[in-house]
């Protein structure tokens, strides 16, 4: 920093100011030190600011081992989030997701210094664990849902199935079924949720939810099973991989989407426009997910409170419309 002072014609205060953002430098000040810096190819050493300010500069987030699109997408938007507001993350990915590992995992990332720790916990067991994490600790949970123990952020699953069903019996159909994600997930219970009750408030017949496991082959086993039965004319399922096993097993059985039954997913994977047809599905914002976390996180971190709002942020998702959905055929 005093090499940089020196070759900028400053004071090193004005050269730290000057890094850290501050607005009471001149802007033909900041350009000359940051000229100096580029030329000296300067990098602020993140140890000696971590132990000047007694902060690491870095975050844990706990999440788990997973190529669900999804919660792999939820992670990303939050490593952009911290790299944004120029902080380092360390992420544990769990193997098993259950209260004992999520306090394990928030231990080890205490031992490391972290300022505070994000936390992925879309299944119930990992929910749980939220009610006893160690004190003191600045945390903020991502798709647990508004259950008031930590400040959490997450997409308004029930509010993306009514988009869905509403879609649907817009065009005239006179139900909608549900191939339902696994019963310990909370995003999975929150869209039968809003299918539930977007039928009910529309006085729609309510059918049996189809079970599946959020894979492509349980949506093809759904899509078996629903395939001879006349009745059924519309499908929510509640990802795009299980669309896609499900639209598979239409098609070999030759039923057509859309015109002998519609279909919609949810998540927006990449693949979701080039399936055959292009899926119609509900998108979840995932970076403004992290943007969010990360905001709540620096509250805490910073000592503010955060209100109401603040501690049950939801993120509206939105309906895609593409050419897998149609009006019933007469």
């Amino acid at each position: 920093m005093t090499d940089v002072a020196r070759l900028a014609g400053v004071s090193h205060q004005t050269v730290s100011r000057v890094l850290n953002n501050h607005p009471s430098v001149r802007p033909d000040t900041r350009e000359r030190v940051m000229r100096a810096v580029t030329e000296l190819s300067y990098r602020p050493n993140a140890m000696a600011r971590g132990l000047a300010s007694r902060r690491s500069r870095v975050l844990g987030v706990v999440s788990f081992d997973t190529i669900l699109y999804g919660p792999a997408s939820t992670l990303l938007g939050i490593e952009r989030a911290a790299r944004g507001a120029g902080y380092g993350v360390s992420i544990v990915a769990l193997e098993r997701v259950d209260r004992a590992g999520v306090l394990s995992a928030v231990d080890g990332l205490a031992a490391q210094g972290v300022d505070g720790v994000i936390i992925i916990a879309p299944q119930m067991a990992a929910a749980a664990a939220l009610h006893s994490l160690p004190p003191g600790m600045p945390a903020v949970a991502v798709e647990t849902g508004p259950d008031g123990v930590l400040p959490a952020v997450s997409v308004d699953q029930a509010v993306g199935a009514t988009l869905a069903v509403r879609h649907l019996l817009e065009l005239g159909h006179s139900t909608v079924w549900h191939v339902a994600g696994p019963g310990d997930w909370l995003e999975a219970r929150d869209r039968v949720h809003g299918w539930r009750a977007a039928l009910e408030e529309a006085g729609a017949p309510v059918p049996p939810v189809i079970s599946g496991d959020w894979g492509a082959r349980s949506g093809f086993t759904a899509g078996a099973a629903l395939a001879g039965r006349k009745e059924v004319t519309a499908v929510f399922t509640a990802n795009d991989q299980m669309a896609l096993g499900l639209l598979r097993a239409l098609h070999e059985r030759g039923v057509r989407v859309p015109d002998d039954i519609s279909v919609v997913g949810f998540d927006d994977i990449p693949e979701a426009e080039f399936m055959l047809p292009p899926l119609t599905t509900v998108r979840q914002d995932f970076d403004e997910v992290g943007r969010r976390s990360m905001a709540a996180l620096l509250r805490i971190i910073n000592g503010d409170e955060p209100d109401a709002e603040q501690r049950a942020s939801m993120v509206p998702p939105t309906l895609v419309v593409r050419r897998s959905t149609s009006a019933p055929r007469a």
